[in-house]
């Protein structure tokens, strides 16, 4: 019995103190707590955290059921509705809004648990205020929803990676770019977007970083909605949360696809002109080499035409080679000059009647001497009935075309044959000059018509020639309207080919007659009073030989004031060639106060350079015509049948 009591007593004892820490944890406890009666629903107790929650006094939550209390109204609305909660061991609101006594809303966890104390059943209801973590997840949400929306509303693609390296967002300028679907992007697959090519540095690149928790900058191709891809450049950076928790990366992706198409013509331009810069560079010290030889050929043959002891045949063979050499460097001087009109813009067109079968006979039998003496034959080609052979196009460019062609088949023909011709496709005139030559490989294909390119940077040069002749011949096509081109292959000869449009056909004969004038035409115009406006002594003497067979008196002057003089004195001067540049007073100014008192002498403009504008300048003052130095008698008298006919009709 003793034993039994002590037993007993010593359960007192254990159950005392057990009441005693329930009491002391439900008075301070951190969260609220009603303990209720489960079969009336009745309030029979509540801790003072719950008591001070809620601003309530004990006596309004005693002896009350729980739906009585205003504020829990939301949970229990009617007893029907808490037996249903009875019956239940355990209930859980996650997110409850209750109302204090002063009028404020709270947002509480409310957890119960039915359980038994002593002989009866109570409900024990934890209620925990949760307000703050409300307060902060709605910050978060509506932080999230604005970097969203900033992230949606922008131009960059952007996207999101977690720590396991792998994409998981993307926004919608991304998906928009890309035309595919969240769920298609997300995780690695929107990888299938990178360009092959791109595809392993990208990855190595991120992974590198992302290792290293570094940012990284990068470009790539990917793959847009049309299949296209487009450069974009990536900025990656590591995204931590507020206590530097690493959560993975953040990238920022803009398309660059114009800028790198910028930069890459901007670094093709700064390489081509580097390119330029050395080929004129090479093209100046070719040109010093080409124009020293001939004048060392005319110098020092010149001197030796003063020795004494010379012998007839010697004589005849050094004038022949001056005449040669003079020939070569004019033919230099001719071909800069025209470069140089063609690449400021000032080389002008002349539309004339040409007879393209006449034209192409006069080239064939022009160079017909020099390519016999050279072992080759050569033959035309031209298939055009004589009502068609006529069109209106600029005759000098058609044959400057021509000569350059033919001449560099001479020059790199060393035996075999040449074949020039023209034939009609469509509206087209495709003209050819066909050799047997050494040919011309591929490579150079591509740049024997550009500019400069002949300027080669070798000492060793195996022909003669300033080597613009390609160059001018096809900016002349071009120029009217037709292009050029070339077809060869090593050892098997080339062929170059140019077309032109038919333009304009007339049945009437070509300008190109001119070339050839009869000796009734010659005699047509001789015995002409020629004054000549030179202030170049050497100029003078030259132009005097070329008009002597044309005059029967002819007189000089050296200034515009004394071609107005010498006008006055003599007003059955029937031709002044007029010098433009001279001193005291140009040659423009003099031919305007002649015509104030002469209308009829016929004036022709002259100048040893020919720049844009200077005809239409010379017409304007009242010149009949404009020719260029140096001039020889077929030239001048080409001009002035021309200028003679215009009178007479």
């Amino acid at each position: 019995m003793r034993a039994q009591y002590k037993t007993n007593k010593e359960s007192g004892i254990t159950l005392s103190t057990s009441e005693i820490r329930y009491r002391r944890l439900f008075e301070t406890a951190k969260d609220g707590v009603l303990i209720l009666n489960v079969e009336t629903g009745m309030i029979i107790d509540v801790n003072p955290f719950l008591i001070e929650l809620l601003g309530y006094s004990k006596n309004q939550f005693m002896d009350k059921a729980i739906w009585e209390i205003g504020f829990f109204k939301d949970i229990i609305e009617n007893r029907g509705k808490y037996l249903e909660l009875k019956q239940k061991e355990y209930v859980r609101y996650e997110n409850l809004p209750l109302e204090t006594a002063d009028g404020r809303k709270i947002n509480v966890e409310f957890v119960s648990n039915v359980y038994s104390e002593g002989s009866q059943k109570v409900i024990q209801c934890n209620i925990r205020d949760i307000s703050n973590r409300v307060k902060i997840e709605k910050e978060l949400h509506e932080s999230e929803a604005q970097y969203r929306n900033l992230a949606d509303s922008g131009f960059a693609l952007i996207w999101r990676s977690g720590t396991d390296k792998l994409f998981n967002y993307f926004n919608k300028p991304w998906l928009n770019f890309t035309g595919r679907t969240m769920e298609q992007e997300i995780g690695d697959g929107w990888t299938q977007g990178i360009h092959p090519d791109d595809n392993a540095s990208y990855f190595q690149t991120y992974i590198s970083a992302f290792n290293k928790k570094e940012a990284f900058d990068m470009e790539c191709r990917l793959r847009n909605a049309n299949g296209e891809y487009r450069w974009i450049r990536d900025l990656g950076t590591p995204n931590y949360d507020s206590i530097g928790n690493f959560l993975g990366y953040i990238g920022h992706c803009f398309d660059i696809t114009e800028q790198k198409n910028n930069e890459e013509h901007l670094k093709r331009a700064k390489e081509k002109a580097e390119e330029s810069d050395r080929l004129k560079s090479a093209f100046l010290a070719n040109m010093s080499h080409e124009i020293r030889t001939p004048m060392n050929g005319i110098l020092g043959f010149a001197g030796l035409l003063r020795e004494p002891e010379l012998t007839g045949e010697e004589q005849k063979k050094y004038i022949g080679i001056i005449e040669k050499s003079g020939a070569r460097m004019l033919n230099i001087i001719n071909d800069i000059i025209s470069i140089s009109k063609i690449e400021s813009g000032q080389m002008e067109i002349s539309i004339s009647e040409t007879n393209i079968n006449e034209q192409i006979e006069f080239i064939y039998t022009f160079f017909k001497p020099e390519a016999e003496q050279k072992g080759i034959y050569i033959s035309c080609k031209y298939i055009f009935p004589a009502d068609v052979s006529i069109i209106m196009t600029d005759c000098e460019k058609i044959y400057s075309i021509l000569t350059n062609l033919v001449k560099n088949a001479i020059k790199f023909t060393q035996k075999g044959s040449i074949e020039i011709g023209c034939e009609k496709k469509g509206d087209t005139l495709e003209f050819f000059v066909k050799d047997t030559g050494e040919g011309i490989t591929l490579e150079k294909q591509k740049i024997i018509f550009e500019r400069f390119m002949q300027g080669s940077e070798s000492l060793t040069r195996n022909y003669e020639g300033a080597g613009l002749g390609l160059s001018i011949s096809k900016a002349y096509a071009e120029m009217l309207g037709g292009k050029i081109w070339a077809e060869s292959e090593p050892g098997n000869g080339s062929t170059f080919y140019f077309t032109i449009p038919v333009n304009n056909q007339s049945d009437k004969k070509s300008a190109i007659n001119n070339h050839i004038l009869s000796d009734l035409e010659e005699n047509s115009i001789k015995k002409l009073k020629i004054l000549i406006a030179e202030d170049d002594e050497t100029s003078e003497i030259l132009i005097t030989m070329a008009v002597k067979v044309l005059g029967k008196e002819i007189l000089t002057v050296r200034t515009g004031v004394e071609a107005i003089e010498t006008c006055r004195n003599n007003p059955d001067i029937d031709l002044i060639l007029m010098d433009i540049k001279m001193p005291e007073m140009d040659g423009l100014t003099a031919t305007k106060q002649i015509r104030q008192f002469n209308k009829e002498v016929i004036i022709i403009a002259q100048t040893a350079f020919g720049l844009k504008g200077d005809r239409a300048m010379a017409i304007k003052a009242g010149c009949n015509e404009y020719i260029a130095k140096p001039f020889n008698k077929s030239s001048l008298m080409i001009l002035l049948k021309n200028i003679i006919k215009n009178k007479k009709t």
